[in-house]
């Protein structure tokens, strides 16, 4: 039985996450985490009336329950901490906020091999956007000319996304850098063209009713190629970490991207 804390179970990703553990029959949710949280159980919201699980709200009270595993959905400027805590006290992560920067990504492997407890942060948890961008890393070899299209619901904090963000270094890897569009192409509105990663653009588009969607569009002489892939609810991405529990806890080093657990 593997044991689980859930950080950010309120969220609309903690809130399935904290469902997801509930039923798997392997895993045991010993606890949420919830620094500004007045309750003291998830007994006392009625969707969970009938599940003791303590709600802590400090860090260190987590360590009394033991947990294996720590799933964070929470927001960047506290994921840094609670994975660092997580890391240090030799619970295995499995991050899904996003926002973390390269050398915070650097530091936090570093700390894994140094404790020796596997972790995983993940910029997108569905198989599919794994899959589309790994998809679009191999376009890339033959269409250098890219532009990434990524859209999400309105209450997203970060833009571009992570998942824009690892697409666009995947991508990097194949293809040199290079501008794109008219050498002499003057923007009318600032950021009509979108951010600039080594020459790609990345565009953000941000709207209620949407949860989490990403085009790659390819353009080349005479023909073009689209990849896309979209989540139709927060559903989609809980194979994912049902997956990243079930491996962390047998590695030995913090993982970036999904697709390094496939």
């Amino acid at each position: 039985m593997i044991k689980i804390v859930v950080a950010g179970f309120n969220g609309r990703m903690g809130s399935t996450a904290t469902k997801m553990v509930l039923a798997a029959e392997d895993f045991q949710l010993v606890g949420v985490y919830d620094p500004f949280e007045t309750k003291q159980n998830l007994n006392e919201y009625a969707q969970y009336q009938q599940i003791n699980v303590p709600i802590f709200h400090e860090l260190k009270e987590v360590l009394q329950a033991e947990p294996d595993v720590w799933i964070d959905f929470t927001v960047p400027e506290v994921a840094y901490t609670n994975t660092s805590f997580a890391l240090e006290h030799k619970i295995a992560p499995v991050v899904g906020t996003t926002g973390f920067t390269e050398t915070q990504v650097l530091q936090l492997i570093q700390l894994s091999l140094k404790q020796q407890v596997g972790g995983l942060i993940a910029p997108n948890f569905a198989i599919g956007a794994v899959l589309m961008m790994e998809f679009a890393q191999k376009a890339a070899h033959y269409f250098p000319n890219v532009e990434i299209i990524e859209l999400h619901h309105d209450h997203k904090l970060d833009a571009p996304s992570g998942t824009a963000l690892k697409t666009a270094e995947m991508i990097s890897e194949v293809r040199t850098a290079q501008s794109q569009g008219h050498p002499e192409e003057t923007e009318s509105l600032a950021g009509a063209r979108g951010a600039n990663y080594e020459g790609m653009r990345i565009h953000s588009v941000r709207l209620p009713g949407l949860i989490a969607h990403q085009q790659v569009q390819f353009g080349s002489q005479g023909e073009g190629l689209i990849i896309r892939h979209d989540s139709y609810d927060r559903s989609s991405f809980m194979t994912g970490v049902t997956l990243a529990c079930r491996k962390v806890v047998a590695a030995k080093e913090l993982y970036y991207g999904l697709e390094q657990l496939l």
